[in-house]
Formats: structure tokens, C-alpha cells, sequence
């Protein structure tokens, strides 16, 4: 008996990788499908779905970064409350460009104001020393014309700058 017993133990064990590398080969599928999903930018004045698409991007661009993200996000300028935000938007990401960003973090910036946006960037970095953002992954979600405004002020401080398109 207690030889069946080991001689079951033993077939099992030897038969369980076969068992679970046949269960990997529905993985791939899966990764497929995941990789054909297309993002697609809301229309300009639908805050919902702007809010719902910059995680969404966000988290397709975080690359290595393990730590949670931080995002700055502007309302459409239609927004009645838009420079009240914008004012407290510059006032948030200049305090925190202050105070240092740690090597590991990501800070997203996106809105359907891509050119606002790129206002608050520009006013936020434009004071942080040198090479001091190393290590820090920095995403700008917006339109193509903004991108080499941001691309200017972000270039001094070291920091791994992304640009994704919205459209």
C-alpha cells in the first residue's frame, strides 16, 4: 500500500507542469486582445470621458514605474469654474515640483485644453533645478501642436519625458 501511494505521489508530481503549461497556452489570447484595444480621446467638452480615458492611458504608460501615479487633469475650457481650476491646478503641481518628485514616481498631465495644459507645465517646471527629475517618469496626454512647448520646459530636469497624442 505504501508503495501505491508514493507511485501515485510520484505521477502526480510529474504530471502537474504538463497539466498547467497546457492551462498557459490560453494566455497569449488574452495579451492579443488586450493589445488591440485602441484608445480613443473623448470629444472635447465630455469630462466624464475625459476622466475615464487619462487612467486609462496612463496605465498602458507606465512602463517599469511600480509606485501609483500621480494625475493633473483640467477640465474642458467650456467648464464655468475652468480658471479657478487652472489657477489651483498651477498652484498644486508648482508646490509639489518644490518640494522634490522622488526617482520611481510617474506624474501624468492631461486634459481636453492640451494647450492649457501645456501653460500649467510650462509654469510648474519652469523653476525645478536641473537634472533633478532623473528617474521620473513624465507623461503628457494632448495634442501634437503642444508637445514641443512641453518638451522644451521639461528637457533641463532630467526627467523621462512621454508624449501620447490624444485622438
Amino acid at each position: 500500500m505504501n508503495q501505491t501511494t508514493r507511485s501515485l505521489l510520484l505521477a502526480s508530481l510529474l504530471l502537474s507542469p504538463l497539466v498547467l503549461s497546457a492551462c498557459k497556452k490560453e494566455a497569449p489570447v488574452a495579451d492579443q486582445a488586450a493589445e488591440a484595444k485602441v484608445l480613443v480621446a473623448p470629444a472635447k467638452d465630455d469630462d466624464a470621458g475625459w476622466k475615464a480615458y487619462l487612467p486609462a492611458v496612463v496605465q498602458e504608460n507606465m512602463g517599469t514605474i511600480t509606485n501609483s501615479p500621480f494625475l493633473y487633469y483640467l477640465p474642458p475650457e467650456s467648464d464655468p469654474d475652468f480658471e479657478a481650476k487652472f489657477g489651483r491646478q498651477v498652484d498644486a503641481a508648482t508646490l509639489a515640483m518644490s518640494r522634490g518628485v522622488q526617482k520611481g514616481n510617474l506624474l501624468a498631465f492631461g486634459s481636453p485644453a492640451s494647450a492649457r495644459m501645456a501653460e500649467l507645465m510650462e509654469a510648474a517646471f519652469k523653476d525645478v533645478p536641473a537634472d533633478t527629475l532623473a528617474g521620473v517618469r513624465i507623461l503628457f496626454i494632448g495634442d501634437a501642436a503642444d508637445n514641443p512647448k512641453v518638451q522644451a520646459a521639461l528637457a533641463p530636469t532630467g526627467a523621462e519625458y512621454v508624449f501620447i497624442e490624444a485622438k
